[in-house]
């Protein structure tokens, strides 16, 4: 049987299921695999890993999940690993061989952080080992080398806290407290992480810009942070490790969620290797999170007065937008003097580096659009059997593509 040119992977969070389509030309966007009764994490979302797999955390049942997409779409087994971790899952990480996990908790649907569990996780002996660190909403890293350091991003006191991952595998059970091995402060608040394995460098965003900090004989060293050079400050950040470029989205305007409608929103792109930094504009409302194609950034942007996809090209680390492709309306939607994330739905957007094929979900209506980024326009919309209510998580993969070289889940 020929490998599927492109598949991708469904989850509703909410409704408990995993599917897997397959994208390929003539094979009708059929559904090849699926499993039932699994909650996948949203805040944790998808990990690549070498070989094609991709890891998830099941947040009801508290396992690590491990699936092989494209054995599945071959007759196999799509859930080929579970292992048992501290939920609730609030990031997931590698390291560059994709051996060696972490899973941090965070809030679940609390109202303040309240878990201080922290779980490492081998891959090829199934270890698993949960520790406490600090209650926290911790973003975490993993560098690579024979022994992977655990890079924690912490807030309110902020910090970064390096720790041995083998340290953290033989911690034992009872879920010891662990200390790091170094530390380095950083500003309070702290909110979404990068690694790039190329210079051994991680990242995270702050009020103040992208605070960097380089593996130096056994500790981190902080260099100067990258300045967001615009309104607002970025929220996440990604790794484009093809064109070594880090990508966020500033996020501008009033403080008051209920005015969300009146935000800015500005895709800021920075060169790894030149140190060039760039932004374009994408237009009021929310920008939430985003997804690399072949050659071009993907970006949903909800507004009352209408919806989009924003693709953007890379222009040699300077983006500009190339298409704003209309999209469909959610009913129950985010509305005006509203907050734009509780009790509404969303949307989850996926691309491959391997493609131009972008996907995009109609939270609440079982649809999912796709896109063809190089022309620029809509391809066709696929029916799922549960609402995908929140928008569920994307992830579309094309064989080799190395999309684990973004070794954070998203």
């Amino acid at each position: 049987m020929s490998t599927p040119e492109a598949l991708l992977l469904v989850a509703d969070h909410v409704a408990g299921r995993i599917s897997l389509l397959d994208l390929s030309a003539g094979a009708s966007h059929r559904e090849v695999a699926a499993v039932e009764g699994r909650h996948i994490s949203e805040h944790a979302g998808f990990l690549r890993l070498p070989g094609d797999r991709v890891a998830c955390v099941d947040d009801l049942a508290g396992a690590l999940l491990v699936l092989d997409p494209f054995a599945a779409a071959g007759g196999g087994v799509l859930e080929s690993a579970a292992i048992p971790v501290a939920t609730p899952a609030e990031h997931l990480a590698a390291d560059p061989s994709g051996r060696r996990l972490a899973v941090t908790t965070g809030l679940g649907h609390a109202d303040e952080p309240w878990s201080d569990l922290l779980t490492a996780v081998d891959l090829a002996t199934g270890r698993a080992c949960r520790t406490r660190v600090r209650v926290d909403e911790p973003g975490v890293t993993l560098t690579g080398g024979p022994d992977p350091r655990l890079v924690l991003r912490q807030r309110a006191p902020g910090g970064f806290a390096l720790i041995h991952h083998s340290r953290l595998l033989a911690a034992g059970p009872g879920c010891p407290r662990v200390r790091p091995d170094a530390t380095l402060p950083l500003p309070d608040d702290g909110h979404g992480d990068a690694y790039d394995p190329a210079s051994d460098r991680v990242f995270t965003a702050t009020g103040e810009g992208v605070h960097r900090a380089r593996l130096d004989d056994g500790t981190l060293v902080a260099e100067d942070p990258l300045p967001w050079g615009g309104a607002g400050r970025g929220w996440f950040l990604r790794l484009d490790a093809p064109h070594r470029l880090l990508w966020s989205c500033l996020r501008g305007g009033p403080a008051d969620p209920a005015r969300w409608p009146e935000w800015t929103n500005t895709a800021w792109c920075h060169d790894l290797d030149t140190g060039l930094t760039a932004r374009a504009d994408l237009g009021p409302g929310l920008v939430f999170r985003m997804a690399l194609a072949r050659d071009h950034a993907a970006f949903t942007r909800i507004h009352p007065d209408g919806d989009e996809l924003l693709l953007l090209t890379r222009g040699d680390g300077h983006p500009a937008v190339s298409a704003r492709l209309p999209l469909p309306a959610m009913d129950g939607a985010p509305r005006r003097g509203g907050t734009p994330w509780d009790g509404v739905q969303r949307r989850a957007v996926a691309a491959s580096p391997g493609g131009d094929r972008v996907a995009v979900s109609r939270g609440g209506h079982g649809e999912i659009l796709l896109f063809d980024a190089a022309d620029g326009r809509a391809t066709g919309v696929l029916h799922t059997p549960t609402p995908l209510d929140e928008g569920g998580r994307l992830a579309l993969l094309q064989a080799g593509d190395r999309a684990e070289r973004d070794t954070v889940g998203r």
